[in-house]
């Protein structure tokens, strides 16, 4: 299973991938104002790269339910300073985190390698964007919108809608001339889902896999975490998504969003030496 960035392939046959939260925003559900500097944001990536992050998924623009949307301008000015600064350091590759063609295509010709769009490259402009600057690509699946999609979202079959979408939207991507070995499909976790169409997913990631192509898994510190274990402190959700780590590699998972590097690396990679022992012998 291979994924393939601008200037890079990712071999996730046996291993996986870390990627670092960096939110360059005021308004994030997690870290709002945190990393809001540029100067804070480089720092911050930094050093999830010095704890094992390989992806460092800058974003400009929170998506977290009820999010106000930001002018294109304004995620232009938060995010390039940041990419321009990470982009070329070996250690990782960059992700730009943005719904906006533009915003994507600027973050691609400051460095970026992979665009990771929450509305799914929907949009032919964006699905453009990425053929044309050979970036690679993270598809995934929401209901609604960010200001919405909370708002009591229902499925028949949530398990066979997402991989229908995901289908769909690759055949979209083959029709423009996308190599598929760019692409990469994230469920959602939390976007347009309740605690129980979560849970669903989680157990039932390799479902939704379509073609082989990597799944990418982001549950760090989302608030589904804390209905589950039954906390309404956000402080209390670190431990809960390290647990996620192990169980979604296990289940199938290749790429993993998070917020805390280093204990996720080690929970992922502890995992694979359970899979995988004549490898880690």
């Amino acid at each position: 299973m291979l994924w393939k960035t601008r200037t890079r392939t990712f071999d996730l046959s046996r291993r996986g991938l870390i990627m670092g939260v960096v939110n360059v925003t005021g308004d994030s559900f997690s870290d709002g104002g945190e990393f809001a500097e540029p100067a804070a944001a480089i720092a911050q990536a930094r050093k999830l790269a010095d704890e094992g992050a390989e992806i460092i998924d800058v974003g400009g623009e929170s998506t977290r339910p009820g999010a106000t949307p930001v002018p294109e301008e304004e995620e232009l000015r938060r995010v390039l300073p940041v990419v321009k600064a990470l982009a070329g350091d070996p250690r990782f590759v960059v992700s730009i985190d943005t719904m906006k063609p533009g915003v994507a295509k600027a973050a691609v010709e400051a460095g970026a390698e992979i665009v990771n769009d929450v509305t799914g490259l929907r949009e032919a402009s964006m699905r453009s964007v990425v053929q044309a600057s050979g970036a690679g690509a993270i598809i995934m699946h929401m209901q609604g919108a960010p200001a919405d999609m909370q708002n009591a979202p229902h499925y028949e079959n949530i398990v066979g809608e997402i991989r229908e979408f995901f289908r769909q939207m690759l055949t979209a991507c083959l029709v423009c001339g996308m190599d598929p070995m760019r692409l990469a499909f994230d469920p959602g976790i939390g976007f347009g889902k309740t605690l129980e169409h979560n849970l669903i997913l989680i157990q039932s990631l390799e479902s939704v896999r379509v073609e082989n192509r990597p799944l990418v898994l982001g549950v760090s510190r989302k608030s589904f975490l804390g209905k589950a274990i039954g906390s309404s402190n956000p402080a209390d959700r670190a431990w809960p998504t390290v647990a996620l780590t192990s169980y979604g590699r296990e289940r199938g998972a290749n790429v993993f969003r998070v917020h805390d590097a280093r204990p996720n690396v080690e929970a992922l990679r502890m995992t694979e030496a359970i899979l995988n022992p004549e490898a880690a012998a």
